[in-house]
């Protein structure tokens, strides 16, 4: 692994935790934290509102536009799936 794919390991790392961190405090209330692979959906612990809330925080923290469309189970189910979604973009 090579020092630029390392660095963007770490900023994966980072990022995953801070999102997780913002789903557990202000979307889902959880008094656990939120594993990577931990489905969000399935658990009750976010729904449609909870969607739309991570999607703004989303847009804002990377300052991206997500397409409405794009906004569907396979990216949203999980934290890793977020991540993998946003690789793709």
């Amino acid at each position: 692994m090579n020092t630029s794919e390392q660095s963007t390991d770490r900023l994966d790392e980072q990022f995953a935790r801070r999102l997780a961190t913002f789903i557990a405090d202000e979307v889902a209330d959880a008094d656990e934290s939120i594993e990577p692979d931990t489905d969000l959906l399935v658990t009750g612990l976010v729904d449609s509102l909870g969607v739309v809330m991570i999607v703004d925080w989303l847009e804002r923290e990377l300052a991206i536009a997500i397409d409405p469309g794009d906004v569907v189970l396979e990216h949203f189910q999980s934290v890793e799936a977020m991540l993998a979604y946003l690789r793709t973009r």
